[in-house]
């Protein structure tokens, strides 16, 4: 029998803590909806806020989809307990008269692939407001992702699904139309060890030596110092990658490079580094800038960039080790 996302939220509620965070991710489960059904008629040619001409915050061309989704998610986000609203496709935080959480979202990530048919999807995080960012709602990005309250991703492809976390676990839900609503699918389990990997292997010229040597090894295979066989697998959608993750282990790593901009990572650790940690923390999995817990990192601002590698815990661990031996 199929567990409702309604009747998993009604048990999330039950802990006066989390009830305003149930609200809000029902909230936003009807956005993704939405997003959802544009996607899959093809083209938005029009928004509230035009067509797609600009860059977002990150310096990235802004796509009428990617506009299309932050005007649904900012609708959803002050329709619940949001006060204050930090997205990719806005320079600063959307402040809202009351809320008790602070929203940081990538509302359409991977949205270059929307023509190539890949899944793309948007990913979430939810942290508290606490007193002392009354004055300063904005402040509230600058916690640590250790202090999220809930976090995840939808994914838009062949199937909508939901991956989330509420600190208890991470739990995907499939969307059934016939059904009216979201459903549990499972709980996700990532396996200690893998035979699989991730990555751009395009940008190896600009890595460091400890990568560099890590990527070399894996390549090597049961000929080489790690003693078996890998697989590559990439598709260059973040939501992709993780749910492949989630589901069968692996590791994916996009680490800082020598390219100009690429210093200190290129994902943002608010909204796209810090959700996607947390779910797979709490699946069994790691997740690191390369040596150092993400979740116990503070993000220096709303749009702040972080190296991110992430995947089965004996991996990342692996992943470590070949940094600091190389960068000793």
């Amino acid at each position: 029998m199929f567990i409702s996302f309604e009747d998993y939220l009604k048990d999330v509620a039950a802990d006066p803590s989390l009830k305003q965070v149930a609200e809000t991710i029902a909230r936003l489960s009807e956005a993704a909806i939405e997003v959802q059904r544009a996607i899959s008629v093809g083209r938005i040619t029009k928004t509230t806020h035009g067509d797609n001409s600009g860059q977002n915050a990150s310096g990235e061309t802004q796509k009428a989809l990617d506009v299309f989704a932050d005007e649904a998610f900012l609708r959803a986000a002050k329709s619940s307990h949001v006060l204050v609203y930090g997205s990719e496709e806005q320079d600063v935080p959307v402040v809202f008269d009351a809320g008790s959480l602070a929203l940081a979202i990538d509302p359409l990530d991977g949205s270059s692939n929307i023509e190539t048919n890949i899944s793309v999807g948007t990913v979430f995080s939810l942290l508290p407001v606490h007193a002392s960012h009354k004055e300063a709602p904005a402040e509230a990005f600058q916690q640590l992702g250790k202090n999220q309250l809930a976090a995840g991703f939808f994914i838009y492809g062949a199937q909508l699904l939901l991956v989330m976390t509420v600190g208890a676990g991470t739990r995907t839900f499939i969307h059934i139309a016939e059904q009216g609503g979201f459903f549990l699918l499972n709980e996700m389990n990532i396996p200690v060890t893998s035979r699989e990997y991730s990555v751009n292997a395009s940008n190896r010229r600009y890595w460091s030596s400890g990568i560099a040597r890590y990527i070399k090894d894996v390549e090597a295979g049961e000929d080489g110092p790690r003693g078996r066989n890998f697989g590559m697998r990439y598709v260059g959608s973040l939501v992709a990658e993780a749910y492949r993750i989630l589901q069968r282990g692996g590791v994916f790593l996009y680490p800082a490079d020598q390219r100009a901009g690429y210093h200190e990572g290129r994902l943002r650790q608010l909204y796209e580094a810090n959700p996607i940690a947390f779910c797979i923390e709490q699946a069994g999995g790691s997740a690191t800038d390369g040596t150092t817990r993400i979740l116990n990192l503070a993000p220096k601002d709303l749009h702040a960039r972080t190296p991110l590698v992430f995947g089965s815990q004996s991996e990342v661990e692996t992943i470590a080790e070949y940094i600091h031996v190389r960068s000793a």
